[in-house]
């Protein structure tokens, strides 16, 4: 490790060392009298205001995917990459209708997770299972793209090898063990503050020393001419497909994540979700101005360390600015990775307990033994995040996101057009995710690795980007394996319904009701008992087959 590098390492060590003192601290902020119930630690009490959710969700959607990943695809494929931004787009205003519904019907009921929505709304134990895996099961690649991003900080530092990653998973697991929600909540307001400076300190760099954004485009534009290389400053005929599909499947996906849904449903009240709705916009500014940057990268002439193209962004920054700012950033981001990975192994730990372990191992389990189980799982989930580094090794760090969106857009149905109608029949909506998962694993087996240019490295599992010339279409077009995916899944949903329609098979009991689905906290409905989570005894025992 040279000296400029221990300079970067040292101001990272200080930001960890903020990140631990607020996560100690978070444990006694609003703390009850007792974190044994899977409320309090899980959602925090479903207390957080309107700042605190801002932050928690901009925390938890803004991770390392936004700051490593991105600008390494942009870096690779060129205007591709800007997909984001369009979904982003997308994303705000469907959000901005649908989670306020998810917030009320969760807090009449005392749900944690939508996959205890989905029990209510169709009345269906196994319904309610499956969606939870399949979360789960999806969680697990955007847990591992944060730690992609960890890593390839402490490799631009010089830190090799895998037990400075540990450790730093190790002190966010040991926070998120005994504060809960509380800890990311916090560290997120640091993590956003971390990264305005870390912005705006790199625009500032390169308005005055790098001859401005317009010799960045040129020298990009002058990068992509060569043929091997493929992408381009513009979007090629052949892509647009891909391109819109990436956006339309992203923005469908973004909250249906459990993490996502934790955050929200973290929230005082209803308005509360709508103000963050409404404001959060003001991240895509971020979110395009990370996007940039891998121009800047191909401007700047950075080349990936060790041909590890995710490491773009890092070494572009150390080409330029000093020690202290790099290792601000570097901070930024590390901390940027950590924030979001605590809140999804919380979301995926509630879906666990709640819709496995409580149905299924331990019906009559008690608050403390739930809040037990989920803290214990949240540490299981990180190592199954590892697991799929050591399993899938994508070209880029982003495709491990899109490749477990095409799980998690299976719950779409079920999940969030279940918000707005119970028209499908549960057996017909399982039927629907089992054929949807099928058809996105073949998809995704399809997809080669690709190395630089068109190089094919591997055979499987290299992508989201699923060739549309296994239909006979011309080669070198292709559409998000999600989207596909998606389309089965409906096809099956809606064709099953009619078949269970015209056979009479009778329907799952629908607890919900469409008041449910407007209240606030003031609503005299509202029950927070976790005794009352399953609902009646009757639909405990004959409706939840």
């Amino acid at each position: 490790m040279t000296s400029s590098h221990l300079l970067e390492f040292c101001i990272v060590i200080l930001g960890f060392m903020l990140v631990i003192g607020v996560g100690v601290a978070a444990s006694r902020w609003r703390r009850p009298e007792t974190m044994l119930a899977l409320e309090e630690w899980g959602l925090g009490g479903r207390a957080f205001g309107n700042g605190v959710i801002f932050f928690l969700l901009g925390g938890d959607l803004y991770t390392a995917y936004t700051f490593v990943a991105i600008p390494a695809l942009v870096y690779g494929v060129g205007a591709q990459g800007f997909f984001v931004v369009a979904f982003a787009v997308i994303a705000y205003p469907l959000v901005f209708v649908a989670l306020p519904r998810m917030w009320s019907v969760a807090h009449v009921h005392g749900f944690v997770t939508p996959a205890e929505f989905v029990r209510a709304r169709f009345g269906s134990r196994s319904l309610s299972t499956l969606v939870a895996i399949a979360a789960i099961v999806a969680t697990m690649p955007y847990i591992a793209i944060q730690l992609v991003g960890l890593q390839v900080v402490l490799q631009a530092m010089g830190v090799g090898g895998d037990l400075p990653l540990i450790v730093a998973f190790a002190v966010m697991a040991l926070f998120t063990f005994n504060s809960g929600l509380r800890a990311p909540a916090l560290i997120a307001i640091v993590k956003d503050l971390l990264l305005l400076v870390a912005l705006l300190t790199i625009l500032l760099w390169f308005t005055v020393t790098q001859g401005g954004w317009h010799e960045v485009f040129h020298m990009a534009a002058l990068h992509f001419q060569n043929p091997k290389l493929g992408g381009g400053l513009l979007l090629s005929r052949g892509g647009q497909i891909g391109y819109v599909s990436l956006a339309l499947g992203s923005a469908l996906a973004i909250f249906l994540y459990p993490h996502a849904i934790t955050g929200a449903l973290a929230a005082r009240n209803r308005a509360t979700v709508q103000r963050s709705m409404a404001t959060l916009p003001i991240y895509t500014v971020m979110l395009g101005v990370f996007a940039l940057l891998g121009f800047a990268a191909i401007s700047a002439e950075v080349r990936p360390p060790g041909g590890n193209i995710n490491g773009v962004l890092p070494q572009l920054l150390q080409s330029g600015l000093n020690s202290w700012a790099v290792g601000l950033a570097f901070a930024a981001l590390g901390i940027g990775a950590l924030v979001p990975a605590a809140i999804m192994s919380i979301g995926a730990a509630n879906l666990f307990t709640r819709s496995i372990y409580r149905p299924y191992i331990r019906p009559n389990a008690t608050a403390s033994q739930e809040a037990w189980v989920s803290k214990t799982t949240s540490l299981l989930v990180k190592l199954g995040a590892i697991a799929v580094i050591l399993l899938v090794n994508p070209q880029f760090a982003i495709d491990l996101q899109l490749m477990g969106g095409v799980i998690i857009l299976q719950v779409f149905p079920a999940v969030a057009l279940g918000l707005f109608t119970n028209w499908f029949h549960r057996r017909a909506l399982f039927a629907g995710i089992i054929a949807g998962l099928a058809a996105g694993l073949v998809m995704l087996y399809q997809i080669p690795t690709l190395g630089p240019g068109t190089t094919i490295l591997g055979s499987h599992f290299g992508g989201d980007s699923w060739p549309l010339s296994h239909l006979g279409l011309p080669a070198g077009v292709s559409i998000y394996a999600g989207i596909v995916a998606l389309a089965v899944n409906l096809a099956v949903a809606y064709a099953g319904t009619l078949m269970c329609q015209r056979r009479g098979i009778p329907r799952g009991e629908d607890i919900t009701k469409p008041g449910d689905y407007v209240a606030d906290e003031e609503d005299s409905k509202l029950r927070r008992m976790s005794e009352l989570v399953d609902g009646p005894v009757r639909y405990q025992a004959r409706h939840m087959r």
